[in-house]
């Protein structure tokens, strides 16, 4: 797990993946910052961090789904900073025997972490 203000770079972090024989799904999900929030346009999101706590908290989440499915890895960078339009603010792969554990797996780590990891968000407004 990263916290970082340097851009996700998806292909150095595939390079970099370690899977087992027995593991049959990767599942990993890019978040981007959207150019538009509700009427408005946005030129970006700034993201902050307690970053003790949220390390603290993402292992804690990390904890929860290993007791939950099968999971071999779980990798997870997340940007602070000001990160622009069209940019990935969050990077996550999940490695488990099957894609409906991987993609659950998934699915609670990135709901779990938007309720319990203290990352906070700025929405930059077009002037």
């Amino acid at each position: 797990m990263t916290i970082t203000t340097e851009p996700i770079d998806e292909a150095a972090l595939l390079s970099q993946r370690e899977i087992s024989e027995g593991m049959g799904a990767v599942v990993y999900f890019l978040g981007m910052v959207r150019g538009t929030e509700g009427s408005e346009t946005i030129t970006g999101i700034e993201y902050e961090a307690f970053q003790r706590m949220a390390e603290h908290q993402f292992e804690l989440i990390f904890q929860q789904m290993e007791k939950r499915w099968p999971i071999e890895s779980v990798r997870l960078v997340h940007r602070v900073g000001v990160v622009k339009t069209n940019e990935p603010s969050l990077w996550v792969e999940v490695v488990a025997p099957h894609r409906g554990e991987a993609f659950a797996a998934c699915q609670f780590l990135i709901d779990e972490m938007k309720r319990v990891v203290p990352i906070w968000k700025k929405t930059l407004i077009q002037p």
